[in-house]
């Protein structure tokens, strides 16, 4: 996709960031909600080039910061949303609204997550969804996504709030996830992305 098709309605992400080590599913600040941004400063900045990087180098569409292991309600995502336009944007405290009612309707699809690499499950999430919060000087964001960026900016914002995707399928569900999870263990060693 080149990046005619790129919509940054809020600014570019930010580069130069370090690829880090993805936090993976267990570890106690993925399920817990995370601490409110704060400040907008250069700390938060390195922190989010970070993210994006690590994002990048593992091929996600998006990534929050307790998938790094920092407690800090803040996700970035570089997402194609139905029309095949990607949507890049960061997005600090963020609240998330879904359709109710006759505008709801459920999209059962596949979906991941970097912190419990190589497995996938359908997982029925509304096929629309807005975020609102601020960006990285602390300015107001909003992004409405349909397609698998409704579906990017639900996982990233149940994130924040110390949910993963795990928590919203059967324990059935959650069997073939895990099975398929230990049969990809080798392919993303302690440490992935970062050194690979």
């Amino acid at each position: 996709m080149s990046d005619d098709d790129l919509l940054a309605p809020h600014g570019p992400l930010p580069t130069g960031g370090t690829v880090r080590p993805i936090t993976r599913w267990g570890t106690p600040v993925m399920h817990r909600a995370q601490a409110d941004v704060t400040s907008y400063d250069d700390e938060l900045r390195t922190l989010v080039a970070d993210m994006v990087a690590t994002m990048y180098a593992a091929d996600g569409v998006g990534l929050a910061a307790c998938q790094i292991g920092v407690d800090q309600r803040v996700f970035v995502f570089d997402c194609p949303d139905d029309d095949g336009r990607r949507v890049v944007g960061v997005v600090c405290n963020p609240v998330l609204t879904l359709p109710e009612g006759k505008d709801r309707h459920l999209d059962e699809d596949d979906e991941g997550c970097l912190s419990f690499p190589g497995a996938y499950v359908e997982c029925a999430r509304p096929d629309a969804a807005s975020v609102t919060g601020t960006g990285l000087d602390g300015e107001p964001v909003s992004f409405d996504g349909t397609g698998l960026l409704a579906r990017a900016l639900q996982h990233e914002t149940d994130h924040t709030n110390g949910t993963v995707f795990g928590d919203r399928v059967s324990a059935k569900a959650r069997k073939k996830l895990q099975k398929k999870h230990d049969e990809a263990v080798d392919d993303f060693p302690e440490g992935w992305p970062a050194g690979d």
